[in-house]
């Protein structure tokens, strides 16, 4: 689960993390209300009006603008709030802005230079332990740095039985080539940056950049916090930071039906119990000659409620041209799923794309029969063979 900066922000902050102050607006009005208030805060005129979309790369699409004045910022929200914002995160379609995060302005002058850092914490799949990335590149796509100056990328794995150790957050401070005041500061944003990410259960944090101001402070100038979504049963105050306006409305549909699922660009929709077996359906669509239009995981007790919750979500999809139903019966008998196909048309009438059916597994002949005697306009199949040349033939017309 993602959430957005500002929520990320106030999450770190409660557990010691120094960030950069901010205010949530959702009118220009409230914009300039906001800067009024850091103004008193802060003592400067200056902020930055930053877009609150799930994605990277806001920058880029014209998403953070730097305001000097109150008129800029009413301008700038202005521009900003309600705009269609595209970024290299978005896809083409990009994401409305309904609400911008007024921050502090932390750029001041000072006595010493300023740095951007990259740091972030995640697991390793390779080791199944956590670790902590960062780089002296920070403000920079990381994926660019890793291509061009991977030496530039460090790496600190941290033991599960000891946890973050002091003298690794100080070999991180060190090899960010800090000093004094700001390597003492680094070295406690370090750790209570990782006790945040363990607390949490979270699945990633990205601060990129954060800053050693000119006075040696160092913060987390923006924050990016994905949750393991397999943990916020322990976690219900963060699961309410959810934000279904940011999410695909079909994915959430399916959600609500228990169903996994991804829209892709392709004409087959799919239908499948089990992950695994989605995979595999997909490929055998592509040597088939189509594209998957999605990846839906039914789960291994499909029923006709959960059949029907599939056909409508991939319905709603009008690149389908066709539909391909692989269950591998085990838990659930081939028959029940076969009737839940037939029930499920019935009720929501005329589909107006194929259905290739394809049963395996535990009653799988008779769920043949009952769909090839429903009289429907259903193509039943027993070979996953049988399944990619019906595909094939529907989609050649």
């Amino acid at each position: 689960m993602n959430i957005h900066e500002y929520q990320a922000k106030e999450i770190l902050k409660s557990f010691g993390v120094r960030v950069q102050e901010g205010i949530l607006a959702e009118t220009p009005e409230q914009a300039v209300e906001a800067a009024q208030t850091l103004k008193q805060d802060f003592n400067s005129d200056w902020v930055v009006v930053k877009a609150q979309i799930h994605a990277g790369g806001r920058g880029k699409g014209g998403g953070v603008k730097l305001a000097k004045n109150h008129d800029e910022v009413l301008q700038r929200a202005t521009d900003i709030i309600g705009m269609q914002l595209v970024t290299p995160q978005t896809g083409p379609e990009g994401k409305k802005v309904n609400k911008v995060l007024v921050a502090q302005d932390v750029y001041y002058p000072g006595e010493s230079e300023i740095k951007e850092f990259y740091v972030s914490v995640l697991l390793d799949r390779a080791t199944g332990r956590n670790i902590i990335m960062y780089s002296t590149e920070g403000g920079m796509d990381i994926e660019e740095v890793a291509e061009k100056t991977p030496h530039l990328i460090f790496k600190e794995e941290i033991d599960p039985k000891a946890g973050l150790q002091g003298f690794q957050a100080r070999k991180i401070a060190f090899n960010l080539g800090l000093s004094g005041a700001a390597q003492k500061e680094m070295v406690k944003f370090i750790a209570a940056l990782y006790k945040a990410y363990d607390a949490i259960d979270a699945s990633l944090f990205e601060i990129n950049p954060v800053l050693k101001t000119s006075d040696d402070k160092i913060l987390a100038v923006d924050a990016k916090v994905n949750f393991d979504e397999n943990a916020l049963y322990r976690h219900t105050d963060y699961a309410a930071l959810r934000d279904l306006a940011e999410e695909d409305p079909t994915e959430v549909e399916a959600g609500e039906s228990n169903l996994n699922y991804v829209k892709l660009d392709g004409n087959v929709g799919c239908m499948v119990n089990g992950a695994g077996l989605a995979m595999a359906t997909m490929d055998i669509i592509k040597l088939a000659g189509g594209e998957p239009a999605n990846f839906l995981d039914v789960g291994g007790t499909a029923n006709a409620e959960t059949v029907k919750a599939g056909f409508n979500i991939i319905l709603k999809d009008p690149n389908v041209k066709a539909i391909l139903i692989n269950i591998f019966g085990g838990i659930v008998r081939c028959d029940r799923v076969a009737q839940g196909v037939i029930d499920a048309y019935q009720e929501i009438g005329n589909i107006p794309v194929p259905i290739i059916v394809r049963l395996q597994g535990t009653n799988a002949e008779e769920a043949k029969k009952l769909i090839d005697e429903s009289g429907l306009q259903v193509y039943s199949a027993i070979l996953l063979k049988e399944a990619a040349e019906l595909v094939t033939k529907v989609l050649k017309g």
